[in-house]
């Protein structure tokens, strides 16, 4: 479900039926579902003394909605450990299409001095869950001490909106509590739909690995380009360093807002002669709390900046303001930052200018006793998880996966599983579940979060996927989305074996007698088919009892390489073999090369076969140049792979 689609309604609360009921009665709304009390504040007993519940009305003069529209300084931190959802406010200010949406008809819900009627003391905001957008409506009454708000607010007194969204998220989890101490990545996801990445800046050496770095780089201007929201922190090691200010500026456990990625001319004389043509990579951060800035090369007032041309400066909108904001190099943001969160909007679209992904879906569930069978590291039940086929259809594509299982939030959350994937290369005809390992190409970390997020090049093919918890036996339930460059054909395996023919009737039905799995691994010595430098381009077909799979071409070689396996449940394995015909590729029509066949109906484990290669037709018994090389798997128990 992408950005724009249709929300459902929080709690079956509809904001139009009870804007009307307000308007009609003239008594503000008042939300029995999430009411003005401390059961709304917190899971225990209250904390915070001398709360008192008021509308925005008895807070300030003339209340407003926005105060001249949004920007990241409009979010500012109160007294809860918040920092990664204003943070993540901070970045929803900055795009105007995505605030639309999370706030809707903002227009119509500003309060309007020319018809005061239309007042309701009812809101609504909308996010981002588990695959679906959730419309939560909320009243507007806020907690206050001494008349201030308690936590979010914004810089101008009477300006509601991020204070009103706080709210409204945190009824969404509960109550404001589930809000203390959190995840960047999550309040990115919830506001977008989006997929959201963490980059361990420290752990993955892009101070000091200069091509590393420069991937970043390439990837944060992309995405910022993309209008994906990103977001950097020094994470806090204990209670102690939570808010320590470092000998920079920056402070350990806040979450800073990243709202541009520049390259920025540089000019002068000495040091900067040698920077005179080029461009210095930069990035803009802004810390929600405001005030504490970074100190370091181009923070305000440094004298760096005197190297930038006063329209490059005017460009950047350089101001030198006590707000939070600040510059400063990528090169030094690598190397004080610690954590980067990136979280795409991912365009689904193919009548975009932006780069298009196919997009698979799935909800699914562990669940005992076939299909919650733990990690890699659990041999014996691992393959007793969910398992998804896909296939990568170009020559190789860097692929996105987000695993979210369907959880409270927060670290306290006892439902919360550690939860990660593998993917393993099957045979390119696979349709039924695995019952064998085979390759793993990667695996993700597995961690006791809402989401796992996996971003890897994966070579053409086809592949299962097998979401999992860490241990077996653990039940629950997740989203899994896939992101691919071309169409990736993703679907739940759901049977383990071929289902009978519902064409044939029950009288000849045959069970498959058999399984044969068959690696087409290479070829050598093959004939010369035309006059080019390689000789050939050629690649194989593997069929067997009516079903076939195709190798690729290798291009201009007489010795290919195909490693390509294929899979076949055999009902007449003494009389129907399994094939394996070598083609030379040509743009007119295809040339026989030779052919293999195997009428091998004995158990055999992982055998290697090197086989003289024959005619077909009137010349099968006519030898042909070359050898053929595979590798023969056959069982008699058929789900035994």
């Amino acid at each position: 479900m992408g950005l724009f689609s249709s929300p459902t309604p929080y709690h079956g609360q509809v904001y139009s039926d009870l804007r009307k009921q307000a308007q009609t009665s003239g008594h503000p709304f008042i939300d029995t579902d999430f009411p003005p009390d401390d059961k709304s504040l917190f899971y225990t007993k209250g904390k915070l003394a001398g709360v008192e519940w008021k509308r925005p009305k008895d807070i300030c003069e003339n209340p407003k909605l926005f105060v001249e529209g949004t920007s990241s300084g409009d979010v500012s931190q109160g007294q809860l450990g918040n920092c990664w959802f204003v943070a993540a406010a901070s970045c929803l200010a900055n795009e105007k299409a995505i605030w639309q949406k999370v706030i809707p008809n903002h227009k119509d819900q500003e309060w309007d001095d020319q018809h005061p009627e239309k007042y309701g003391g009812i809101f609504h905001f909308q996010f981002w869950r588990y695959g679906e957008w959730i419309d939560v409506v909320i009243d507007d009454f806020l907690p206050t001490i001494g008349g201030q708000l308690c936590f979010v607010h914004s810089t101008s007194k009477n300006e509601f909106w991020s204070a009103l969204l706080e709210k409204a998220y945190a009824k969404l989890f509960g109550c404001y509590e589930a809000l203390d101490g959190g995840s960047l990545e999550e309040a990115l996801t919830d506001f977008t739909g989006g997929i959201a990445e963490d980059i361990n800046i420290k752990e993955g050496q892009y101070a000091t690995d200069t091509v590393k770095q420069m991937e970043l780089w390439d990837m944060a201007y992309k995405e910022i380009q993309r209008r994906s929201l990103m977001a950097a922190a020094i994470p806090a090691q204990s209670a102690d360093e939570m808010e320590a200010k470092t000998d920079t500026g920056l402070v350990k456990g806040h979450a800073y807002g990243i709202t541009a990625v520049k390259k920025v001319p540089l000019e002068g004389t000495g040091l900067f002669n040698f920077f005179k043509k080029d461009k210095i990579k930069m990035v803009r951060l802004r810390n929600p709390w405001g005030g504490v800035e970074w100190t370091g090369a181009f923070s305000d007032g440094s004298p760096e900046w005197e190297k930038i041309g006063k329209g490059d400066r005017e460009k950047l909108g350089l101001t030198f303001e006590d707000d939070g904001e600040f510059w400063m190099t990528f090169d030094d943001f690598c190397t004080y930052f610690t954590n980067m969160a990136i979280c795409r909007v991912v365009n689904t679209s193919f009548f975009s200018l932006h780069k298009a992904w196919w997009e698979a879906k799935f909800h699914g569930a562990w669940k005992n006793p076939m299909r919650a069978g733990g990690c890699l590291n659990n041999k014996d039940t691992f393959l007793r998880n969910p398992q998804y086929v896909f296939k990568i259809t170009d020559e190789e594509d860097e692929v996105m996966i987000s695993l979210m299982q369907k959880s409270g939030r927060g670290d306290g959350d006892p439902d919360k599983l550690t939860v990660g994937f593998s993917i393993m290369k099957v045979e390119e005809n696979r349709r039924y579940r695995v019952h064998r390992p085979q390759e793993i190409v990667k695996s993700s970390a597995f961690r006791n979060s809402r989401s796992i997020f996996l971003r890897h090049t994966l070579k053409k093919g086809r592949y299962v996927l097998l979401p999992c918890t860490f241990e077996p036996g653990k039940e629950g339930q997740f989203l899994l989305r896939m992101y691919t460059s071309s169409d990736n054909d993703a679907r739940e395996i759901i049977r383990d074996l071929p289902p009978p023919d519902l064409w044939m009737p029950c009288f000849l039905q045959t069970d498959p007698q058999q399984v044969a799995h068959i690696v087409v691994k290479n070829a050598v010595g093959l004939e010369r088919q035309d006059t080019a430098e390689g000789g050939a381009d050629p690649y194989c077909i593997i069929s067997c009892e009516g079903e076939k799979v195709t190798t690729p071409v290798q291009k201009d070689t007489l010795n290919p390489g195909w490693d390509t396996a294929a899979i076949f449940y055999r009902k007449k394995p003494l009389t129907k073999p399994v094939k394996v015909q070598i083609w030379n590729s040509n743009n007119i029509r295809d040339e026989f090369m030779g052919q293999a066949i195997f009428v091998a109906t004995e158990p055999c484990e992982s055998k290697i076969l090197e086989v003289d290669l024959y005619g077909r037709k009137n010349e099968k018994a006519t030898k042909k140049p070359g050898k053929l090389i595979v590798e023969m798997t056959i069982c008699k128990e058929v789900d035994a792979l």
